[in-house]
């Protein structure tokens, strides 16, 4: 048995990374199968969770594009689309700023494959990451679409934009080793995209996890009380009969024993607008103690680098 503290990490790294790369460190959270990540097993992993259909996975990366048109004809079959889970600005009549992650914009083509717009973007897209667009479209369907041009956006043009903009195209992933009552909360946040750690899948008695069930140190007893004792007894318990079912059971039956206090690690990624909107409500006095344990420490590191957007929200 193994008892952590809650803790946070924002993913710098992986926003300097490729797409690829990006998406199979989040994508392997699920079943910590980061061992297997080596030079050459992104496009591998890729192709397979596209194909089995693990769309979530998907979502773990952003491309921001601008696409200028020559007609307004163009624009308005776009937007009768009613493009999903897609942020779009209006720069000016001739252009659009859209920011979008991989499962959006293929979601996007498979349902409006025929409008010109989004063949246009399709085509920048499956030039640039093939990767991502191969099994859905051929170079024969997507020829480049006359009065349609599409430019990447950098992340650090992004940053560079208006606040109001900034807001909705800037997103960042924040890796959380929290426990699982605060993931119940925090995955009501419906415009976020998550992956978190499968206690269907991970086998908690092999050797990568220490032959041990790691659980979270609750902030509501003080370590050494009487009621820490009464806690850490019904984990290291709880752990004992766990360990005992997988001899004989699979990990899914095996986990039907264990707690919300079991250690989770989830990635949440969002755009800055919804991350302003989940502070609002999780750093307050009234939110839950263990979601303000980690919440609050990390508005403050939001707050060192958005003070434009975060500097007003009070915990």
């Amino acid at each position: 048995m193994k008892v952590i503290p809650a803790s946070f990490e924002i993913q710098d790294d992986l926003d300097r990374q490729s797409l690829a790369l990006r998406i199979e460190a989040c994508g392997r959270i699920c079943y910590k199968s980061e061992d297997k990540i080596d030079d050459e097993s992104a496009g591998p992993f890729i192709e397979k969770i596209l194909k089995h259909g693990h769309n979530s996975v998907a979502e773990m990366a952003v491309i921001t594009i601008k696409v200028e048109f020559d007609s307004e004809k163009l624009a308005w079959q776009f937007y009768g689309c009613q493009p999903k889970f897609i942020q779009i600005d209006r720069l000016n009549k001739k252009e659009l700023l859209i920011t979008g992650s991989i499962r959006a914009y293929r979601e996007l083509y498979r349902e409006n494959s025929t409008i010109k717009l989004i063949k246009g973007i399709t085509a920048f897209l499956f030039d640039r990451y093939p990767l991502f667009f191969k099994d859905i479209v051929t170079k024969r369907g997507l020829f480049p679409q006359t009065g349609v041009t599409v430019e990447k956006i950098s992340l650090a043009e992004v940053e560079d934009l208006p606040i109001e903009q900034l807001a909705r195209h800037r997103f960042l992933g924040v890796k959380f080793y929290t426990n699982r009552a605060v993931t119940h909360e925090i995955v009501r946040h419906r415009p976020c995209s998550f992956l978190q750690e499968s206690q269907r899948y991970c086998r908690y008695s092999e050797d990568k996890f220490g032959s041990e069930v790691t659980f979270i140190k609750p902030m509501f007893f003080e370590e050494g009380s009487e009621e820490y004792k009464l806690w850490e007894r019904a984990m290291a318990e709880t752990e004992k009969i766990y360990l005992k079912l997988l001899k004989t059971s699979s990990p899914q039956a095996a986990r039907t024993v264990l707690p919300n206090s079991c250690k989770t690690e989830i990635i949440v990624y969002a755009n800055l607008l919804e991350w302003l909107h989940i502070f609002r409500l999780r750093v307050t006095p009234a939110a839950e103690p263990s979601m303000r344990e980690v919440m609050i420490p990390l508005l403050a590191e939001f707050t060192q680098r958005f003070p434009a957007l975060f500097e007003g929200v009070r915990s």
